[in-house]
């Protein structure tokens, strides 16, 4: 059984037991909490895709942690005028493990 999700303006494919990484949301570690958006949710042959959500269905999630992604350096540099900068980005993330998919 898998099924869609959409968390933080991505989407997933997602099982039981499935830990994934999302983007950012204000959370301890060792919360659960439900996740509404489902967008399709399969069970073998048995296919129901949401218009735009499938109703009654969810799928409930443990926050792991909060992590950082790796550096992304940006450069700006612009020729014969001396100029150069440099900058780092780290983009935070949480990651969830999936509990169960209820559909």
């Amino acid at each position: 059984m898998y099924s869609i999700i959409e968390q933080g303006g991505a989407q997933f494919k997602v099982s039981s037991g499935m830990k994934i990484r999302v983007p950012f949301f204000d959370a301890e570690a060792g919360t659960e909490f439900t996740i509404d958006r489902v967008l399709l949710a399969a069970n073998g042959d048995d296919v129901k895709i949401g218009n735009p959500v499938v109703e009654g269905a969810s799928v409930k999630a443990k926050v792991l942690e909060q992590e950082k992604g790796d550096k992304v350096l940006v450069v700006k540099k612009k020729r014969r005028k001396d100029y150069k900068r440099v900058n780092g980005h780290r983009q935070l993330y949480t990651k969830v493990e999936i509990i169960s998919i209820d559909v």
